[in-house]
């Protein structure tokens, strides 16, 4: 991305969202090269190097189908920034909320990611490491007595382990601070100052996140369907929605309600009737980015995965796909020619979903998004900033 583009650059996230709004809080002025990436060393002594120390953390990401762990190992030198030298991450599924009725059985998934951690922070810094917790959508829309028992399990199980828990390792993320995992936000500039954390993947930037709540894509798959503020419709558990396959019938469990989903009568225009669904769920809800067409943009989360499920790109290597890729896959297999027994009921309705949205917010069909898991080798997650912040607030306590 040139440096002259950087005053207006826009970026799709959804996990990397409220890893940004952590750490703009916390940072003014730095080096250009503050958090550039180190280049391969041959190993040394697990607390120090030659010019510093490492200190590490652990943070689990629970979300709505899986937990994450991400160990992050941060290199620090006297009146210097830290850098993150490596990144372990491991993933489970499915995620906590799977649990709500009988939070015993998560313990399991989690003590081994536990192991993981143990694995990779030496011994001598494990009472120096903390471990900390963040559920996001999943949990936050199960009752509040079941959430609170499985976060009581977390936290008896990082009381066990060696590493450093306190009190608040364990907690619900709310949506501004998760920047709607999995949903559609945009970071834009706005001023001169330059945040440490970014500076391994943007050079200098400023941001402003913007939070859509309510639209990441289960909230909308639900809306959709016809439920509404996550309970069922008029307290009725069965939806029908020109946006599945004609008669087709199945369920979904969503804020732990398991709904029966049916589609409509056969003869039904599918893809037209679930586009018209969309537009009016969207309509007025999202700003036009102005920069749209001429600036590069990133897309992660749900972009990438339907992406990959369309084989449009490689699920280990991502790739690009323009916006029209999504509105003529959504055609195709919403009018059933590319539907198949592995595909999710939802891909229709999800990529209409996609290329709807990302035309309400000013992008043209022949727009050119960069998909990808990782940038400059580093998970995009909120969780590097989280983390980073959890260990300066330590010492400042």
């Amino acid at each position: 991305m040139k440096r002259s583009k950087l005053a207006g650059v826009f970026l799709f996230v959804g996990v990397l969202l409220a890893y940004l709004m952590f750490v703009r809080r916390h940072y003014g002025a730095a080096k250009p090269d503050a958090f550039a990436l180190p280049a391969p060393r041959h190993r040394r002594p697990a607390s120090s190097t030659a010019g510093g120390s490492f200190q590490y953390g652990i943070m689990f990401d629970a979300g709505s189908t899986g937990t994450r762990i991400h160990i992050f190992k941060f290199q620090t030198e006297l009146n210097e920034a830290p850098k993150l030298a490596h990144e372990t991450f491991r993933a489970l599924k499915p995620g906590l909320s799977a649990y709500a009725d009988d939070p015993e059985k998560c313990a399991a998934g989690l003590k081994e990611l536990l192991e993981v951690a143990k694995s990779t922070v030496p011994p001598s810094s494990w009472t120096l490491t903390p471990v900390v917790l963040k559920a996001t959508a999943g949990l936050r829309l199960l009752p509040g007595e079941k959430a609170e028992h499985l976060l009581d399990r977390v936290r008896a199980l990082f009381t066990e382990s060696p590493f450093l828990s306190r009190d608040d390792s364990v907690s619900i993320m709310d949506g501004t601070d998760e920047g709607t995992n999995g949903s559609l936000c945009h970071i834009c500039t706005h001023t001169h100052t330059h945040l440490k954390m970014m500076m391994m993947i943007l050079s200098s930037l400023i941001i402003n996140v913007c939070s859509y709540l309510g639209l990441g894509l289960m909230s909308a798959r639900l809306a959709v369907l016809g439920g509404v503020d996550y309970s069922p419709l008029e307290g009725s558990t069965e939806l029908v929605s020109p946006c599945l396959a004609p008669e087709s019938s199945g369920s979904w469990e969503h804020a732990d309600v398991v709904y029966t989903v049916r589609g409509q009568k056969a003869g039904e225009p599918v893809y037209e009737a679930c586009r018209t669904k969309v537009e009016k769920l969207l309509y007025r809800k999202v700003e036009k980015a102005t920069e749209a067409a001429d600036v590069d943009f990133y897309a992660f989360s749900y972009y990438y995965d339907r992406a990959v499920d369309l084989g449009a790109i490689e699920e280990e290597t991502g790739g690009t796909i323009r916006v029209l890729d999504y509105e003529e896959a959504a055609k195709r297999v919403c009018s059933g020619l590319a539907l198949s027994p592995l595909q999710s009921p939802f891909l229709c309705l999800d990529l209409i979903y996609i290329s709807v949205l990302l035309q309400e917010l000013g992008f043209p069909p022949h727009k050119q998004f960069k998909l990808a898991r990782t940038i400059n080798q580093v998970e995009t997650s909120w969780a590097l900033g989280a983390t980073f912040h959890y260990i300066e607030s330590l010492k400042r306590h």
